[in-house]
């Protein structure tokens, strides 16, 4: 009988739950560990944040799910991951053995590296379902005295995407309020240019992403070093190409939104052999930690390294279907391990992408994410952001049933995603 311990309940660590029930067998244990009972999909939290959805449309009780499906569920959280005693302390001072560990625990967000930044700061956050509503609230407030709008990520951030669209769905927002010429918007970004993505770009996200901005009258600032935020002025520094601060600027601001940097979270910082300096799970193509062979790492845990040097550092994404296929290759690779064989399943780390703009959207297919690359593809349109729609319902049905199955391979690749909905514009 193994014992098979899932650290996470977001994203990866739902999806690595019922992918690994599957695979083992009737004497097996699976124990998922989350913080809290609920489960919210992140990928709708820029619409929450503009009040174009309210918290129980895409939260699910995922305790009661896991129970249905034979999975213990521990909501209390992490405290600290013990890899040399294969054992994980709780919050609550109580502990929970493994045979296999796999670490889906998503990032800790680094507000605190930049004065001023975050929720209990100056700025709003889209990361959390609860950021995402605490947005929403400021918003409210913001739009009975329309001014200027600040939107972007900080230096160190990997996760440049929810920031573009919470940008074009504000724009798509405040059009339909008929407040726009009131409003004056900038981003601002850690990219060496519109559209890099963490990823040195996909087709031409340059080109498209900077063309929309410009038809949305969206100044922005690259190689953006955010140095700190007062209340209603942050100040920026625009560093060159030799890595020197060629421009500060205060810009002043009504509403501001801000993807903060990543790092590993505390249960698992600092473990030598485990992670890398920022915390990170160092893992190899089968999701597996050299120092401790019986833990995996799948999702924006896992360490991965940058695409290329930057002025400003930045960050390498870690897309939802690139996720699932670490998951998928984890899976089969503990199940493996149970029957006495040696892993040899391998992600195929894919990017896929729908990014919805409120009125339009841009989806991008990099295969593989990083360069050079074997697909290299970049479209817009009203359909991306009817695909984005459909999606999430689609997701937060499968993840309420409690299904294995791929769901963006099938969907996005298969069903009624990117190939139907492009053919069909």
């Amino acid at each position: 009988m193994a014992k098979v311990v899932v650290l996470g309940a977001g994203l990866g660590g739902t999806l690595m739950a019922y992918e690994m029930k599957a695979e083992l067998g009737a004497g097996d244990q699976l124990t998922v560990i989350g913080q809290g009972p609920r489960y919210h999909f992140v990928p709708s939290n820029p619409w929450v944040a503009a009040g174009w959805r309210d918290r129980d449309e895409v939260e699910i009780d995922i305790a009661a799910v896991m129970a249905r499906k034979g999975i213990a569920y521990l909501s209390q959280g992490a405290a600290r991951v013990h890899p040399g005693q294969n054992r994980v302390e709780l919050t609550d001072g109580a502990s929970i053995d493994y045979d296999y560990l796999i670490l889906a625990t998503g990032p800790d967000l680094a507000f605190d590296e930049i004065p001023g930044l975050g929720p209990d700061g100056f700025t709003q956050s889209i990361c959390h379902i609860d950021h995402a509503e605490k947005a929403n609230a400021a918003l409210d407030v913001f739009m009975q005295n329309p001014g200027p709008v600040v939107i972007g990520a900080v230096q160190g951030a990997s996760c440049f995407g929810p920031a573009y669209e919470f940008a074009m769905i504000l724009d798509t927002e405040f059009r339909k309020r008929k407040i726009r010429d009131r409003v004056p918007m900038t981003f601002v970004t850690s990219e060496p240019y519109i559209g890099h993505l963490g990823l040195d770009g996909v087709g031409d996200t340059k080109g498209l992403l900077e063309s929309e901005m410009r038809n949305r009258h969206i100044k922005w600032i690259t190689n953006a070093r955010v140095h700190h935020v007062e209340q209603g002025k942050m100040v920026v520094e625009e560093v060159g190409e030799d890595g020197q601060v060629k421009k500060t600027s205060d810009l002043p601001f009504g509403f501001a939104m801000m993807l903060p940097a990543f790092r590993g979270v505390a249960a698992v910082r600092g473990l030598e052999g485990l992670t890398n300096p920022r915390g990170f799970v160092i893992v190899d193509k089968k999701q597996r930690n050299a120092a401790y062979p019986n833990i995996f790492a799948v999702g924006v845990g896992v360490a991965i390294p940058p695409v290329g040097p930057t002025p400003v550092p930045v960050g390498v994404p870690k897309t939802g279907f690139m996720i699932e296929s670490m998951v998928t290759a984890t899976a089969q690779n503990v199940a493996a391990l149970i029957h006495g064989r040696e892993p040899s399943a391998e992600g195929s780390l894919n990017a896929v992408c729908l990014a919805d703009f409120g009125d339009g959207g841009v989806a991008f297919v990099a295969e593989p994410q990083i360069p050079p690359r074997n697909v290299n593809w970049s479209a817009e349109g009203k359909w991306v952001h009817l695909a984005k729609v459909a999606f999430e319902k689609y997701f937060i049905r499968k993840i309420q049933k409690g299904t294995s199955e791929p769901f963006y391979e099938r969907w996005i690749m298969e069903g009624l995603g990117i190939k139907r909905l492009k053919q069909a514009r």
